[in-house]
């Protein structure tokens, strides 16, 4: 276990020289396919996850539209690599095991989401808890909050309640128990 855990922070340690050598999309594409994670880019319904297969062409070409990190590593540390995308309008957390409440408070610190982040789920992550759906209520422009099988979650209704004061618009689903 700790082999693995040390292997995944490896894949999520930020390079920021490959940011600037090949811009945000494509070095955080290139993190997110590392962690196992999928994206899809603007103009298109393909999901990408094979890393080999990574599109090529200009810088700049392909933009990262949405995220999904079913099963992945992804981890705090590779958090970075989010700043730069400015057209992410979808985000699916699902069965991430390193993802706890201080990646969901940097996800709603990260001002290119603030603007751009649409739709997010966050299902079977059994290390968030409500202090970490709470400070979601920074991504001013969320329609969309799916929250799933959060064990940590263990006051619903006023989570619930502070994340609609916040986002009169934002459509809430909960299936917790």
């Amino acid at each position: 276990r700790s082999f693995w855990g040390w292997l995944n922070a490896v894949f999520n340690k930020v390079d920021y020289e490959r940011i600037q050598a090949v811009g945000p999309d494509r070095a955080a594409s290139e993190w997110l396919l590392r962690c196992g994670a999928l994206v899809r880019y603007q103009g298109s319904q393909k999901w990408q996850q094979d890393y080999n297969g990574l599109p090529t062409g200009p810088l700049g070409r392909y933009k990262i539209e949405a995220i999904n990190a079913t099963d992945s590593c992804i981890m705090y540390r590779g958090f970075d690599y989010l700043d730069g995308l400015e057209h992410v309008t979808e985000i699916k957390l699902q069965k991430c095991i390193y993802i706890q409440d201080q990646c969901l408070q940097r996800l709603s610190e990260t001002k290119n989401l603030q603007r751009s982040l649409l739709q997010l789920q966050i299902i079977s992550c059994g290390n968030v808890t409500d202090k970490g759906v709470i400070a979601l209520h920074k991504l001013k422009n969320l329609e969309y909050l799916y929250l799933s099988d959060l064990p940590g979650i263990r006051q619903k209704e006023s989570t619930a309640h502070i994340l609609r004061q916040a986002l009169p618009n934002l459509e809430l689903e909960l299936d917790l128990e």
